[in-house]
């Protein structure tokens, strides 16, 4: 990590607490406990119905909980949308990236937020595109992507480009907090590796990251913490350094009951 003091006296950022969600009396969610620290990467494993997803739908503000209570900064707030969530300054980058392919990098970077022209040009709606692209050419030197040229459509760029586009419109906008689903599912190891670089770039500019992710090699890249669900409970969350991928295996399955699988998490 980036910062020198010690990782515990780390602020909480972004807190949920006993996160409930059921859909149709199915219930996904049923403990959803997490503490993210300011400026760590923290990854959120499972198996498949273990509630990952509906756990970053309820932080993203894609979903509402049924019950508990989402804090930023300590104090609860209400989610209601992505938009609302940006607000409060979490952007999500979901798995199918919301990229427009006939649109470049500049365009889709500033779609709903498009900067215009002074006046008398902005009464007729003329983008200053300009801007936006000089603003989209720093940030993608900023966070070293290596895409070749921010003119290119979006549609003609590879996996990973398209998931470093996607990431620098997160962080962006006065971002604090950037949800990853799945960054790389879908590439190959150079690509993988390029988003991985990616995210400790992020991070190294002083944002947290919380990244879903089924691929523990991936995770135990760039984590720094862990938390465990399984079977809609957060199971537990460890350090990194202190663990093991067989300990995360064990806890993900249920083979490893008591204190490596405890309800309690560290924050």
């Amino acid at each position: 990590m980036s910062a020198k003091e010690p990782e515990s006296d780390r602020k909480i950022v972004l807190e949920t607490r006993d996160l409930y969600k059921h859909f149709a009396g199915v219930v996904a969610l049923s403990q959803g406990n997490f503490a993210l620290r300011e400026n760590e990467v923290h990854a959120i494993v499972g198996d498949n119905g273990a509630g990952k997803s509906t756990l970053l739908k309820l932080i993203s503000g894609a979903l509402q909980p049924d019950a508990g209570a989402i804090l930023i900064d300590g104090k609860p707030v209400t989610l209601a949308n992505p938009t609302a969530a940006r607000r409060f300054g979490v952007s999500t980058v979901f798995q199918d990236l919301a990229l427009i392919n006939h649109l470049d990098a500049a365009s889709n970077m500033f779609l709903g937020r498009e900067i215009l022209l002074p006046p008398p040009f902005s009464w007729f709606g003329v983008l200053d595109k300009r801007t936006m692209r000089q603003r989209v050419v720093d940030e993608v030197r900023r966070l070293k992507v290596g895409v070749r040229s921010v003119d290119q459509l979006v549609g003609g760029m590879s996996g990973g480009q398209r998931q470093a586009i996607a990431v620098a419109r997160a962080v962006a906008f006065g971002t604090r907090i950037v949800v990853m689903d799945e960054p790389t599912a879908a590439l190959g190891v150079r690509e993988s590796g390029a988003v991985l670089d990616l995210i400790k770039a992020v991070q190294a500019r002083g944002l947290s990251v919380v990244i879903i992710s089924h691929s523990m090699p991936d995770v135990f890249k760039v984590a720094d913490r862990i938390t465990v669900l399984r079977l809609g409970r957060t199971v537990s969350t460890v350090d990194r350094d202190q663990t093991s991928l067989q300990d995360i295996i064990g806890m993900m399955t249920g083979a490893f009951p008591g204190d490596a699988a405890g309800s309690e998490v560290r924050h």
